[in-house]
């Protein structure tokens, strides 16, 4: 259900081909998807127009697993109550002998903060639950852009958190129970991750008195999509609600404005008439100040010489460092890995994830990556670049390079993954 006004199309964009992660959520073909939903306004699609539940990422049984037998610690987890979020010590302890750090999750006292009505979020589960962090990879692979999964964990009739906004665009996926949500229009349209609502909190509290946009209650294996900056609240109704929440860091144009005015910065370091020193103006009976007015046009025109010089690829240059730091390389399984390298028999695939790019080294090349770099010589830059391209397998190298690149972490075994 697309149920909002129109706004304008987000600058950023949605593959519109192979989504299987995304079909998962959305039940529509991914190019209407993007044409039609992307950016623009809720839409929610019930359990029956999806493929499947999503019992396989998450469940009652996975919350228990993480709060009482994998040692979590904050910020991997906190809790709210009313609208509040609770002081750490009100949940965690030191875990005992060899484990004395004093922020782990204490199961019995979240317990006792749960059956008073507190809200538990067990936060980036895209790092610390293994079915999420495949699915999320794949997901972020259909977007183009990175996600994050947290899981809300409701008590009946409750409400964790007050009406607010998201700077990040969010799936909801309902796991568990039921939980009622109430969607208001935007106090400000496509906030950046600067413009928290606790900025607007005047404008958001008077915007959540008026009538939901959408008021809807989702059961289990039904996705709600939100774009960011839609004001939204929910409360768990009959049972303890269990939803995960994907939250979708969308690339903007802002981003690309701050790659190109970092690159005209670079560019005007080498020009002398960039680096020449404020004239002085005396200003009666008090010391010479700097006068900046005369100069503005100055600047103005050479940071317009600087734009038409950097080209397209030189933004995108910029830009590939924040790109690259914003996820991980698919998980690898270290002993695995570790064995592996020194065999004959291994099936190696390709690393999912690395998004690497060369760079000139002498003669040879580095291959730049999430994992590294690795300086690869002229006479093995050919079989390298061919088995990233998809042309030949990692079989095709010889012995002691496959070493070298499972040890890099740039190759993997077939069918062997880590999480």
């Amino acid at each position: 259900m697309t149920d909002a006004p129109e706004n304008p199309r987000s600058e950023t964009s949605v593959s519109a081909a192979g989504s299987p992660a995304l079909a998962r959520l959305v039940g529509m073909p991914a190019a209407e998807f993007a044409s039609e939903v992307w950016s623009r306004a809720p839409h929610l699609t019930r359990a029956a127009d999806l493929p499947r539940d999503f019992a396989d990422l998450f469940s009652p049984d996975a919350v228990d697993e993480l709060v009482a037998s994998r040692g979590l610690r904050t910020p991997f987890a906190r809790m709210a109550k009313e609208g509040t979020t609770l002081p750490n010590r009100q949940f965690t302890l030191g875990g005992g002998v060899g484990a004395g750090i004093r922020d782990q999750l204490s199961d019995d006292l979240v317990l006792r903060e749960f059956a008073s009505g507190a809200t538990l979020v067990l936060q980036a589960l895209h790092r610390t639950w293994s079915p999420i962090q495949s699915f999320s990879a794949d997901l972020a692979d259909d977007l183009g852009h990175p996600v994050q999964v947290n899981a809300y964990v409701t008590p009946p009739q409750n409400q964790g958190f007050a009406d607010h906004y998201d700077v990040h665009d969010v799936f909801v996926l309902q796991i568990a129970g039921e939980k009622q949500w109430r969607i208001r229009p935007p106090v400000l349209e496509a906030p950046l991750r600067d413009q928290p609502w606790e900025q607007h909190r005047a404008s958001v509290e008077q915007a959540a008195a008026a009538e939901p946009l959408i008021e809807e209650t989702l059961q289990p294996g039904d996705c709600l999509y939100l774009p960011r900056g839609y004001l939204h609240s929910a409360t768990a109704l009959g049972g303890t609600s269990i939803h995960l929440t994907i939250g979708v860091h969308t690339w903007t144009r802002r981003h690309l404005v701050d790659a190109l005015l970092a690159r005209v910065g670079s560019r005007l370091m080498d020009d002398v008439d960039a680096r020449r020193t404020l004239p002085l103006t005396a200003s009666a009976g008090q010391s010479p100040v700097v006068s900046f007015g005369d100069e503005a046009e100055v600047v103005r025109s050479l940071v317009a010489k600087a734009l038409q010089d950097i080209s397209v690829d030189e933004v995108v240059d910029a830009l590939r460092p924040s790109v690259r730091g914003a996820r991980r390389a698919e998980p690898l399984a270290v002993l695995a890995q570790a064995a592996g390298a020194e065999d004959e028999v291994t099936v190696w695939r390709l690393r999912r994830g690395l998004s690497h790019h060369w760079e000139d080294n002498d003669g040879g090349a580095v291959l730049v990556s999430r994992v590294g770099r690795f300086p690869v010589p002229a006479n093995e830059l050919d079989a390298i670049t061919k088995v990233l391209d998809g042309m030949h397998e990692p079989a095709a190298l010889d012995h002691e390079l496959r070493r070298r690149l499972a040890l890099a972490g740039l190759i993997v075994p077939e069918g062997v993954r880590g999480g």
